[in-house]
């Protein structure tokens, strides 16, 4: 018995130390959502190419009413990353070294330290080159953490008690869909085609809401911002009327940012911007997928919009934004792990513990 054990013992030590299996013995990661902290030595974080580096990370989360950053940086050196800070959980590592390297290039450890964790290595043979290559290349290292932290939030919702399993079955019932979204949201309204769910958190100033509707797909002109603008304000204003007299929501067209992107090897129409209630004082930033649902020949569009009287958004409506990935469609929901966004693929290093998710 004493063998058997210290056998045991033994091999949960092993997986937890070599990353094979479960993280055991790891620590939870230590640092806000959307918080970076960068190792490099002071003098090149304060020299041109340190600044290139905060001036990406530094860019403002887009189509929002006030700037707001995309990260909140921290910088600390090479000697300094240890104790504490060895569990933050979005680290850029600075590596600087003309004897090791010919090339710039980028690449990550997942979860090494801490769970969840996500260290990526520039590594440079100088700071010309590396100041050359983070400015070339800084909206994939914004793309590749801002996906890591969807997917953890993604991560969090499919967990039974993250999310509300009554949207999850209203959804089915109406759209043979499925979306997770967070549990704190309860109150759900259905239309014609037509289907809201938000928390009304009016006493704290601050309401969190999604909607999901549907209309024909007739061909590509469904998918103009045209199109989609005239969807919009003619659905919402038909669902969404607001507490005066004629009072609805509607989309500030000198507001709104399209991309044409792709999701799950299927075209989607990326809509953000802000709304306002017309004869009201409420507004705030949204944003939207819209794809096509090929079994019932339709088009689908899952927004996600944020009510927030002087306080900050972005993180808001970014944690809400990752709840629009967990859209399933009909033909989705037989795909295993289909809720999950595609990550900015970068060359991993040997750790056994880099997969994608």
């Amino acid at each position: 018995m004493k063998k058997l054990f210290l056998s045991l013992v033994s091999s949960i030590l092993l997986i937890a130390c070599t990353g094979d299996g479960p993280t055991l013995f790891k620590p939870s990661s230590s640092g806000l959502p959307y918080e970076v902290l960068v190792v490099c030595d002071k003098e090149m974080w304060e020299a041109p190419s340190g600044r290139a580096l905060f001036n990406v990370l530094d860019t403002d989360i887009p189509a929002i009413p006030q700037p707001e950053r995309s990260f909140r940086i921290s910088q600390t050196s090479p000697e300094g990353f240890d104790n504490l800070l060895l569990t933050f959980r979005n680290v850029i590592e600075v590596d600087i070294n003309p004897q090791r390297y010919t090339q710039t290039k980028y690449k990550f450890r997942r979860d090494p330290y801490s769970t969840p964790q996500v260290i990526m290595t520039i590594q440079s043979p100088s700071e010309k080159e590396f100041k050359e290559y983070v400015e070339a290349n800084g909206q994939t290292i914004i793309d590749f953490f801002t996906s890591t932290e969807m997917n953890r939030e993604l991560r969090r919702l499919e967990k039974p008690n993250a999310h509300n399993g009554r949207f999850l079955d209203s959804l089915n019932a109406k759209f043979g869909c499925e979306m997770f979204v967070p549990i704190e949201l309860q109150n759900i309204k259905s239309g014609k085609d037509f289907i809201w769910v938000s928390d009304m958190q009016s006493v704290n100033s601050v309401v969190l809401n999604f909607a999901v509707y549907s209309y024909p797909y007739t061909d590509v002109s469904n998918f103009t911002l045209e199109n989609f603008l005239q969807k919009r304000d003619s659905i919402m204003k038909a669902n969404l009327p607001g507490g005066r007299p004629n009072s609805y929501m509607k989309t500030e067209h000198d507001y709104v940012v399209m991309k044409e992107t792709e999701f799950r090897e299927r075209y989607m129409q990326e809509v953000r911007g802000l709304w306002s209630m017309e004869n009201d004082a409420m507004g705030g930033p949204f944003v939207s997928h819209s794809v096509v649902d090929e079994v019932n020949n339709r088009v689908i569009v899952a927004e996600a919009f944020v009510y927030a009287a002087s306080r900050k958004k972005g993180d808001l409506i970014r944690k809400l934004e990752a709840a629009l990935f967990s859209l399933r469609l009909p033909a989705d929901k037989a795909i295993a792990g289909s809720t999950h966004i595609p990550e900015i693929i970068i060359e991993e290093t040997s750790d056994s513990s880099n997969t994608q998710n």
